[in-house]
């Protein structure tokens, strides 16, 4: 391969019988014993769909897209699954651009073997319309940095890529109920990948001496090793492809004994995988809401309304202390008028007490009233109320007269006119005194008493 030939190069005979003897002694170049992984580290990106791994110098991410489609003619209602890879020759000399290579394509069937034949992804829930649109979903693998084992590195970012990508929630629209509405992840929630199980990718290196085995080789032992297989399988420990990339013939024990091993590799994989995609689900889950600011601008605002808030507590502690000042004060003016007045109180009611004529003990034939001057207030005050009420006896005749005179207007007013103007002339005219006199006929006899003489 175009990989082990340019190792090959890099490496001298005497690196190539050093790594061959420390692996017959259980030693690895890196210090590591034969069945033991480099350390893994697995991260995301800030869009949905994409991951970086590392395996300890082997570097590699994954992208996941997807786009509506027509479905294969004769799978209707299944979406479709695709893998690419690209070398980027920054990753290793024996990288060129443009077309891929042997290793790339090698690299890209192995994944897609272990993917697409153990159905790790529910096809049926990526059809929109049966026959007419599904979803056809793209993963892209680039190599950054190959530090070897590249299957394993690649398959890792693949399965990580995939469990966090959402695609758009789609809905059937139009007159004839058959338009496709593709909804942005603003409106509707997009929805997640159904993932059956995550196949794990573990690669043997097979050496010369059948006794020689190692997982995870690095890119010196790929330029020293005879062969090597990749075993694909799940946390189930069901056996999803096996790849035997040519070189030297192993013996069914020791295939069986890779198996056993890959079993074990494989959970402990699966588990950080799960643990590192949950982690991003819980970091998702408070990123997605966006109605919220940031939670540095949170704190930034919370501490101004803090401080806002002492302000104005300090402002009106200080308003309250005022106030208190103020009133203690006009309390204090208070009490001295008040005590002033009550001073003031307290002298006129001694004064009062003093004064021999007052009101609390009035006595007309005391010593301080002369009897003369008590005599002539009360006959003044007798003539007073005999002229108040000569002035309403006055009154109340005045009144009597002015109704007589309103009421005799009346009645001329109702009278004829010639009535009325005899009335007047009789009137005019001039009275006398025998006019006041009545005539003895209408004089009211009087009823005398006459003794009796009997008695």
């Amino acid at each position: 391969m175009e990989q082990r030939l340019a190792n090959a190069w890099r490496l001298s005979a005497n690196e190539k019988k050093f790594i061959e003897t420390a692996l017959l002694s259980d030693l690895r170049v890196d210090g590591r014993r034969p069945f033991d992984y480099r350390n893994l580290t697995i991260n995301f990106g800030k869009d949905d769909g994409s991951s970086e791994v590392q395996l300890g110098q082997t570097h590699a991410m994954g992208f996941v897209t997807a786009q509506l489609v027509q479905p294969y003619r004769d799978r209707p209602n299944e979406g479709t699954l695709s893998i690419f890879t690209e070398f980027s020759p920054m990753a290793d000399p024996s990288f060129e651009p443009g077309r891929p290579g042997e290793s790339a394509v090698e690299l890209g069937r192995v994944i897609d073997r272990g993917l697409r034949e153990s159905r790790a992804v529910d096809m049926e829930s990526l059809c929109v319309v049966s026959g007419k649109s599904v979803w056809a979903v793209r993963v892209d693998l680039h190599i950054l940095d190959n530090g070897g084992n590249l299957v394993d590195a690649a398959n890792i970012a693949a399965l990580a890529a995939l469990s966090t990508f959402r695609r758009p929630e789609c809905s059937l629209g139009g007159d004839d109920g058959q338009e496709v509405i593709i909804h942005p992840p603003e409106v509707r929630e997009p929805l997640p990948l159904i993932i059956h199980h995550l196949p794990i990718a573990v690669t043997f290196a097979f050496f010369r001496s059948e006794s020689t085995l190692v997982i995870d080789p690095t890119h010196y032992e790929e330029a020293v090793m005879g062969g090597r297989m990749t075993v694909t399988l799940n946390a189930n420990n069901d056996v999803c492809a096996i790849q035997k990339a040519g070189g030297e013939g192993v013996l069914q024990s020791v295939i069986m004994q890779c198996l056993r091993i890959a079993c074990v590799k494989a959970g402990d994989i699966t588990t950080k995988i799960k643990n590192a995609v949950e982690t991003y689900n819980s970091a998702r889950q408070l990123r997605k809401i966006k109605r919220h600011p940031s939670v540095n601008l949170d704190v930034g605002r919370a501490v101004a309304n803090l401080k806002d808030s002492q302000k104005s507590i300090n402002e009106f502690s200080d308003r309250l202390k005022l106030n208190s000042e103020e009133s203690i004060a006009s309390q204090s003016i208070e009490s001295d008028v008040g005590s002033t007045n009550q001073g003031q109180l307290n002298k006129r009611d001694l004064d009062a007490k003093n004064f021999i004529g007052g009101p609390s003990s009035w006595d007309p034939y005391s010593k301080g009233v002369d009897s003369d001057f008590l005599k002539a207030t009360l006959a003044a005050r007798g003539n007073q109320t005999t002229t108040k009420k000569q002035d309403v006896s006055d009154e109340t005749m005045s009144s009597e007269t002015k109704l007589d005179e309103q009421e005799a207007k009346v009645d001329q007013a109702n009278l004829p006119p010639v009535a009325a103007a005899k009335v007047l002339s009789e009137e005019n005219e001039k009275k006398t005194l025998k006019d006041a006199v009545k005539p003895k006929n209408k004089r009211k006899k009087k009823k005398t008493n006459i003794p009796n003489i009997a008695d």
